[in-house]
């Protein structure tokens, strides 16, 4: 009974976000529309019983970065926007979900074809405009969800954008935990998993406390895309005390790889941005 209830709130609420973003946010300015994402995506994760905290000793939030963070869950989304809205970067399959596809174009969400180079260079260009025209832009560089406790190697292609910009990165790194502060079993969204298996999984579990920290922003210009993954890849490991690989070696960019994305439902592994 607690579980349906839970996901009736949660319906409605994604149709109250449709009728806001269809309604309103066309006659909005940039700043009003981030003051509605931030609610909304906070009453969200109330629903799901989430907890957001900024941990002690995090760096002050830059307004105008490309912000990068490790990829748990699609909550990580909703966690970042609700503290400090940023226009994400992610797979253009995602825009052809039912509902919440066209609800997270509205917020202005930039979608990349993978494997279309024309399609990257093109999203690349309005990335690099947002970041000189002051917007705070976010992506998951590993490329997909990992489980708690690993952190895959980083994508270094969307570092470039920074660079163009002449923007800042700035790492954020996600935990969620329980009561025990154990790692949280329900959140991690990975291998055959599915969106609603996902959703039912957080709506039936016990409460989860999201830990977020922000990190040191880093000088973009001059400095190569690589380094910048690197440097990120680093700074996001030592916050989350994840043991450093003995031979890791840096994930392809996005782009190099060639032929079209095989179609199918979407599973955990799926969830790429």
């Amino acid at each position: 009974m607690i579980l349906a209830l839970r996901i009736a709130r949660l319906v409605f609420h994604l149709l109250m976000g449709m009728a806001i973003c269809a309604l309103v946010f066309p006659w909005i300015e940039r700043e009003a529309r981030e003051i509605h994402i931030r609610r909304w995506s906070r009453h969200l994760l109330g629903i799901c019983n989430v907890h957001v905290q900024i941990t002690a000793g995090s760096a002050a939030p830059r307004a105008q970065a490309l912000v990068v963070a490790n990829h748990v869950s699609w909550l990580d989304i909703f966690v970042l926007n609700a503290l400090y809205p940023c226009r994400f970067v992610a797979k253009a399959e995602i825009r052809a979900w039912p509902l919440a596809g066209w609800l997270v174009e509205q917020a202005g969400t930039v979608f990349i074809a993978r494997g279309n180079r024309r399609d990257l260079r093109r999203a690349f260009e309005g990335l690099v405009t947002a970041l000189k025209t002051g917007e705070r832009v976010a992506f998951f560089p590993e490329g997909t969800t990992a489980p708690q406790g690993t952190l895959l190697p980083f994508h270094a292609n969307l570092f470039e954008a920074a660079v163009d910009a002449k923007s800042r990165v700035q790492p954020y790194a996600i935990r969620y935990i329980d009561h025990e502060r154990k790692p949280h079993p329900a959140v991690e969204f990975i291998g055959d998993m599915t969106f609603a298996q996902s959703v039912v999984a957080i709506l039936s579990g016990k409460a989860i406390h999201a830990r977020v920290t922000i990190l040191r922003s880093m000088k973009a210009d001059g400095v190569g895309r690589r380094d910048l993954a690197e440097r990120s890849h680093q700074a996001i490991r030592e916050a989350l005390d994840i043991p450093a690989p003995a031979d890791a070696e840096p994930a392809p960019d996005a782009g190099e790889e060639s032929g079209e994305a095989e179609k199918k439902p979407l599973t955990g592994s799926d969830w790429q941005t």
